[in-house]
């Protein structure tokens, strides 16, 4: 909390504003903002895992350790899709070898 005095304080961190904010005594100031103009003093009020910063870090490894259902699919599906295309691909690849035109290796290659 601002106890007196006035600045710009770059809030960009938190808010993605780029204009900086401007803080006049009784404003709140958050961690992880920086003061670009100006010289104020300030009460602490929250620290640690209190600040808005640390919720925002706790939320992104939340969002981080789970999947979406979609996400959850795709990995299933992938499970088997890559597998069978990469057999495909084998298989394409043997039988252009041993039943292709020549030059076959080519041929294998470029199927």
């Amino acid at each position: 909390m601002v106890l007196d005095g006035v600045s710009l304080v770059d809030e960009s961190l938190l808010t993605g504003e780029s204009v900086p904010v401007e803080k006049r005594a009784g404003d709140a100031v958050m961690a992880a903002t920086m003061n670009t103009t100006g010289t104020f003093r300030f009460r602490t009020t929250k620290v640690g895992a209190q600040t808005a910063l640390a919720r925002i870090i706790d939320l992104v490894r939340q969002a981080q350790a789970t999947k979406a259902p979609v996400q959850r699919q795709a990995d299933k599906l992938a499970l088997w899709f890559v597998p069978a295309v990469v057999g495909v691909a084998v298989l394409t690849f043997g039988v252009w070898l041993a039943f292709g035109p020549e030059p076959r290796l080519n041929f294998a290659v470029m199927n």
